[in-house]
């Protein structure tokens, strides 16, 4: 399946960005050159998430699994561009699955474990699908049933997966194409439906590979997906890196504080991606002076700036670099790593402002261009100037799968992806994230950063999680709002010690809260991401509590 336009394969081919090799060619060479090095690990408690036993497999298991897995496939039906639904959590198979469905000519799409008839169907639809694989049961719930009920013409479990891998079988060769789509992930977005994001096996080589540069992550490593591997978080950041560098995958699914740490201590862990507020939960554990991260090389985060004293604690106690990553499911992304952005002050918030004209990178980063443009499609270039981030790379996915209106109210004219993100010029080499376009608190004529509040919020001792929304107000428009789970329900902070925190670490006025709304837990979709209209359904709900009655 190549969706990119000859013009852009041609482009980037000459370039040097694109090349011939297949991440199934990648694959098999670690099966060659390291068998008996361990490729992929399950959760400890997969049992209790889809009732079998945990597996090792190195990478000579993981390889005949592929293969056999892939001849049953074919056996099934699945031929060339044929795209195979999956709703699978981080188990084993998933990983084996993206390898066995694209040796079989086809494009596997992934989605969330939470997703239900609507979306499942609409992806059915789109896609054209006949193919859905799930586990029988996940948890409590019977999700290859969702499967049979949207009307897929295969369902296939968990299990019988299983069985495929273990029953020889010998595929027949299908040719596979470096511009072939590799991964089909979708948005969770601010769209009514969800949209597609087909990428390349190209397309993963230079994003990965660009993380893998930054990232310093080496041949061989052990890697921890504790992200749902479905989009670019999990896939991008921890997935591919795997299958470039021929290390070890470790798996872990749904989050489990308790499991997490002990992954990260005995598995000796050297690479993975944590949300801030996990960083900050770490650093406040009563036994954080007894926690041995010694072996962990790099952590990568996002969502949220990270906290500069979190960034600091973890660099002083473990020698750990945290890296900070700002990417999209299109294919976008920029990394706040130690070679270009070595100041963990600035780190927090300075992404490197890569393409810009004269400016060279330690990293050595080349080929993806930025652009801050205002509401009329003007560039801007002074420091404090707010505007859309637009991105153009050899990364970048083609367009929205089968929807080219969409595709064509992404791209500026000169093919830059319009990401929907406001970015800061800092200075002269740096941009900084400051909203989601239409994510903002204007209080009176000024826009304020949720971001920025709530991890400003985080940081106070007795907050476990905090969200940031506006607030209506008659005179000014808008208030900030935080929510906030406290961290014991016994002794919640209050706005006074909030305000009081935030004033002593130097926050501007019109930023701080001048509403506190606790609550039990933040509202996240499927990938992690806060989900800012129910907490703005909640507060008008608090401030009209006749309203609906």
């Amino acid at each position: 399946m190549i969706l990119h336009s000859a013009e852009k394969i041609a482009q980037y081919t000459q370039a040097g960005y694109w090349g011939q090799e297949t991440l199934l060619d990648r694959f098999s060479a670690h099966v060659e050159r390291h068998p008996e090095r361990m490729a992929v690990v399950d959760p400890p408690d997969r049992e209790d998430l889809v009732g079998s036993a945990p597996q090792r497999l190195d990478w000579k298991s993981l390889g005949q699994a592929v293969r056999n897995m892939t001849a049953a496939l074919q056996r099934l039906g699945v031929g060339k561009d044929d795209v195979v639904v999956a709703q699978v959590p981080n188990v084993w198979e998933l990983a084996a699955l993206y390898l066995a469905v694209a040796q079989a000519g086809g494009v596997l799409s992934p989605l969330p474990l939470q997703w239900r008839e609507k979306d499942v169907d609409y992806v059915r639809t789109l896609t054209g699908s006949r193919y859905f694989i799930a586990p029988e049961r996940f948890k409590d719930y019977a999700q290859a049933e969702l499967g049979r009920r949207v009307g897929f013409e295969h369902v296939v479990t968990l299990e019988e997966v299983a069985d495929w891998a273990r029953t020889p079988g010998q595929p027949q060769p299908v040719p596979v194409d470096a511009n072939d789509v590799f991964t089909l992930c979708w948005t969770s977005g601010t769209e009514a439906e969800p949209k597609g994001c087909p990428l390349t096996h190209n397309n993963w080589f230079f994003m990965s590979g660009m993380l893998v540069r930054t990232c310093h992550v080496q041949e061989g490593d052990r890697i921890l997906a504790v992200a749902p591997m479905v989009n670019m978080t999990a896939v991008g950041v921890n997935y591919i890196p795997w299958l470039l560098q021929g290390g070890t995958l470790y798996l872990h699914h749904p989050l489990n504080v308790e499991v997490l740490l002990r992954q990260l201590v005995e598995e000796k862990i050297q690479f993975t991606i944590l949300v801030p507020a996990m960083l900050l939960m770490i650093l406040k554990l009563p036994n954080v002076d007894s926690l041995d991260l010694s072996a962990v090389r790099t952590i990568t985060t996002g969502s949220a700036p990270p906290s500069p004293w979190a960034m600091q604690e973890f660099k002083r106690r473990w020698g750990i670099e945290i890296v900070n990553i700002w990417g999209q499911n299109e294919g976008t992304g920029l990394v706040a790593g130690p070679d270009d952005v070595p100041d963990l002050n600035l780190r927090s918030d300075h992404f490197p402002w890569w393409g810009k004209p004269g400016i060279e990178w330690p990293s050595g980063i080349r080929g993806i261009e930025v652009k801050i443009l205002d509401d009329e499609g003007n560039a801007l270039t002074a420091p404090g100037q707010i505007g859309e981030l637009c991105f153009r790379s050899p990364g970048v996915f083609p367009g929205y799968f089968n929807r080219p209106d969409l595709t064509a109210k992404a791209f500026t004219e000169e093919g830059f992806f319009r990401t929907g993100d406001l970015f800061v010029i800092h200075d002269e080499r740096h941009v900084g994230f400051h909203d989601r376009k239409k994510d903002i608190v204007i209080r009176g004529g000024f826009n304020i950063s949720t971001a920025e509040v709530e991890n400003a919020v985080l940081g106070h001792p007795k907050v476990l999680e905090a969200a940031v929304v506006p607030a209506p107000d008659e005179i000014l428009g808008e208030r900030v709002c935080a929510f906030v789970v406290p961290r014991n329900p016994q002794d919640p902070p209050t706005l006074e010690e909030i305000v009081a925190f935030l004033r002593e670490k130097g926050m501007s006025v019109y930023k701080l809260p001048e509403r506190l709304e606790l609550i039990e837990a933040i509202p996240r979709n499927p990938v992690g991401k806060i989900v800012k209209h129910r907490l703005r359904q909640e507060l008008r709900k608090r401030l009209n509590p006749g309203e609906n009655e």
